[in-house]
């Protein structure tokens, strides 16, 4: 009897996990139908942003700093796991990256997952709390902010997850060059073109900064989603099994009850 009263307890185990899992993937799920909807209005902030970008640079060219010069790349990895090899795409990305040895390169780490698996590098500025949910984007981005103020470089590169893709560098600073040969005369200023650069340029930043958060908390959604799947696909493969084993277990256990009486009522009409 104790095989199958632990074969029970195993199964309510298992039934405990499933009933967890579910309710993240519910949660994974409501996530990504909302990052889904913001990432939609963020995208069309920055697409914004860059056309007024490029009439302004048609007509006031900035000069870019030498490429050689030190620079700063935020990373952005998972703060939870169960999201596959989330957080080891974006290693391998960065140690292929050429510019790591051809200047001198600062690491800002979002996420405490990636942060664990770059533990022992030395080029690691600081280390960021990441996002869970979409609420606490804005909090993880002061954090970056405040790291990258503590810090100075010509450049300044994102490596993170596209929502539909693997791990993307994209460079926020020097800004990159655009040109609009939609209008023929330059944009009426308030304020001194470099001024407004400037003005431009910092919400330029945190546009993109926000997208690579959003973006790369709805990879992580798509891929837990995926993954809770799969597990949860096992899990039930697990527990139909030992369902079957569990009836086996009790029909063998009745046959025997079945046959102590038989053999009982044998034993007791020969007595008579």
């Amino acid at each position: 009897m104790s095989g199958l009263v632990a074969l029970l307890e195993h199964y309510e185990r298992l039934k405990d996990i499933s009933s967890v899992m579910m309710a993240m993937k519910s949660l994974a799920l409501v996530e990504t139908k909302k990052l889904s909807r913001v990432i939609k209005h963020q995208r069309s902030m920055l697409c914004n942003i860059k056309k007024a970008a490029a009439d302004f640079q048609t007509f006031h060219p900035m000069r870019h700093d030498d490429e050689k010069q030190s620079a700063i790349v935020v990373l952005i990895g998972s703060e939870h796991g169960f999201c596959g090899d989330f957080n080891e795409r974006i290693v391998e990305v960065l140690e292929s990256l050429p510019m790591i040895d051809t200047r001198p390169v600062s690491l800002v780490v979002v996420g405490s997952r990636l942060s664990a698996k770059l533990a022992e590098r030395s080029d690691v500025l600081a280390d960021v709390k990441g996002a869970i949910v979409t609420e606490e984007v804005s909090n993880v981005l002061n954090h970056i902010l405040d790291s990258l103020a503590e810090a100075s470089a010509p450049g300044l590169f994102v490596l993170a997850h596209e929502a539909q893709g693997g791990p993307i560098l994209k460079q926020i600073i020097p800004f990159e060059s655009l040109k609009s040969q939609e209008f023929t005369n330059p944009p009426c200023l308030q304020l001194h073109h470099e001024e407004f650069f400037i003005e431009m340029l910092d919400q330029y930043l945190l546009a993109v900064l926000y997208g690579a958060l959003y973006e790369s908390l709805l990879a992580q959604s798509h891929q837990r989603l995926a993954h809770m799947e799969q597990a949860l696909n096992r899990l039930g493969e697990t527990m139909a099994k030992l369902t079957l084993k569990r009836n086996t277990m009790r029909q063998e256990k009745i046959i025997e009850e079945i046959e102590v009486i038989l053999s009982s009522r044998e034993s007791s009409d020969r007595l008579e």
